[in-house]
């Protein structure tokens, strides 16, 4: 399997699938920080990246808006003193997308 890092974000429509457990459980081996939670009934990634300060903080919220766009695919970002909380879906399908593996593994970089 290609590094998701690597990979660019295809466009999704309304109807597309969502992953099935078998992927998730290939994807996830390449994100093994991010767990997947459940909010209203929607499976979603999310991340906690820890900082020693707000600035430090707000530049990667940056990076994150800035690759976000570059791929045309928008998470969830809560910044606080010392803490970025990343969480990613596909709102077109109310779940989880290959897209979003993606992004978290890209998000991953960004921090390393």
């Amino acid at each position: 399997m290609n590094d998701l890092k690597e990979q660019r974000c295809s466009a999704c429509h309304a109807g597309a699938p969502q992953v099935t457990a078998e992927e998730i459980q290939l994807l996830n081996s390449q994100i093994p920080d991010w767990k997947i939670v459940t909010e209203d009934n929607i499976r979603k990634l999310r991340r906690e990246y820890r900082f020693n300060n707000f600035l430090d903080a707000l530049n990667f919220t940056n990076r994150v808006a800035l690759q976000a766009e570059r791929e045309d695919h928008h998470p969830s970002i809560t910044t606080e003193w010392g803490k970025v909380t990343v969480t990613w879906w596909t709102h077109k399908i109310k779940g989880l997308h290959r897209n979003d593996f993606i992004m978290a593994a890209k998000t991953d970089a960004l921090f390393h």
